[in-house]
């Protein structure tokens, strides 16, 4: 492992630039910085949601995503290094189809809610899919692997999926977008 930090603050920072994990600096502002910070934000949604009741192979595969994010974001960090995989997407779609195949087919947009772990996993679902917008943007002006960009999309559908099985779970079900209440 690489150096641990003793000391937690360190001052370089004070004047709005940050070091990269190539040794570099930019500034906290920079699309770059954003990027990972989403990613980093994302991964502490999944952590609230692991905080709540939910069942213990869903926590396995989150406990597992968190540790990718840490790696996508050290991908986002180093200009120029690869930490997710191919392989890491097509793991994240093969989860997605077995929590999605027992569901019934939407025929209504679904809101945020459904109970407390399924809330929870609509939060991090919208933090992820704006790390994904960030990463993008980042894209347009620098190198970027497609991989970690893939990885945030299949992730934020995940998350839509799990929400929709902790919600059923729950027994408060999901709560349905209802476009005719004006009328009603």
């Amino acid at each position: 492992m690489g150096n641990r930090l003793s000391k937690i603050y360190t001052r370089t920072g004070d004047d709005g630039s940050t070091g990269l994990g190539d040794g570099s600096r930019t500034g906290k502002d920079s699309l770059r910085v954003e990027a990972y910070g989403t990613v980093d934000e994302a991964n502490s949604t999944i952590g609230l949601l692991l905080a709540s009741e939910i069942p213990e192979p869903m926590r396995e595969l989150l406990t597992s995503v968190q540790h990718q994010l840490f790696d996508l974001g050290g991908e986002l960090c180093i200009p120029g290094h690869a930490a997710i995989s191919d392989d890491d997407v097509t793991r994240l779609e093969q989860h997605l189809d077995q929590y999605n195949a027992p569901l019934p087919p939407l025929k209504d947009f679904i809101l945020p809610g459904g109970g407390d772990a399924a809330a929870r996993c609509h939060i991090a679902r919208t933090v992820v899919r704006r790390a994904e917008r960030c990463t993008v943007a980042l894209s347009r002006v620098e190198d970027i692997r497609a991989q970690p960009v893939r990885y945030l999309n299949r992730l934020s559908d995940l998350l839509f999926v799990l929400a929709r099985v902790l919600a059923r779970e729950s027994g408060h079900g999901e709560v349905i977008w209802r476009h005719e209440r004006r009328n009603a």
